[in-house]
């Protein structure tokens, strides 16, 4: 069964990613901000990220340079799932080492469509 961590300040994102995600087999892993996501990605790298962008403490962008950094974390697939939609932000998400970009509010149609397409089902 793969794993994804799903990184989100809102309980309620995660909550419902859990729901879609455990509907497409993924064991799921939650964290708050990037700083929690860090910390489980060293308890045990995940195979996917879906990855907030805007979040306290850490933000997306910095988890994810950091948990590309750590071992196994440059096989990891992240997609970015957030509000900031403009070209720019896309741009650098996959610059940075994103594969894939979400819009929210997302559905369950929308992420295993994403996540067929990057390999991860």
């Amino acid at each position: 069964m793969k794993s994804c961590l799903v990184v989100d300040d809102s309980r309620v994102i995660r909550m419902v990613a859990r729901k879609i995600l455990e509907e497409l087999n993924f064991k799921v892993i939650e964290a708050e901000d990037g700083k929690q996501a860090l910390d489980r990605c060293k308890e045990e790298m995940p195979d996917g990220v879906l990855l907030d962008w805007n979040m306290p403490n850490m933000d997306g962008m910095e988890f994810m340079k950091a948990m590309r950094q750590l071992p196994g974390g440059g096989d990891v697939i992240v997609v970015f799932c957030t509000t900031e939609n403009d070209l720019s932000h896309i741009q650098e998400a996959v610059a940075a080492g994103a594969n894939e970009y979400i819009m929210k509010p997302f559905d369950s149609e929308i992420i295993q469509s994403k996540f067929t397409q990057v390999g991860l089902i």
